[in-house]
């Protein structure tokens, strides 16, 4: 729970003064939106490396070098945002809890 103070104006005042006001933030929209990043993070990976797969593939049934040279780039890129979506993004919730 994040903690916070906010100046407001004071309405009844004629004068034109200012109060601080202690305001908290549930952090649960936090949490619930770290799980969809990492959730969006590791599908996007999921996905680059499905279509790195794809790629290599067809680089080896056309014997296409640079068909499979893509591929494999795909595939090595896609694990890695899966890799940075299961480890580095739940870090984000330490961060700021």
């Amino acid at each position: 729970m994040f903690f916070f103070w906010v100046l407001s104006e004071n309405s009844k005042s004629t004068k034109n003064s200012k109060s601080a006001i202690l305001v908290t933030v549930n952090m649960g929209f936090f949490s619930s939106s770290i799980t969809i990043l990492q959730t969006l993070v590791t599908a996007i990976g999921a996905g680059l490396g499905v279509w790195g797969v794809i790629n290599l593939l067809e680089g080896y049934g056309n014997d296409n070098p640079g068909a499979k040279s893509q591929g494999i780039k795909q595939l090595m890129a896609g694990g890695g945002v899966i890799l940075i979506g299961t480890q580095l993004v739940p870090q984000l919730a330490n961060l700021f809890g």
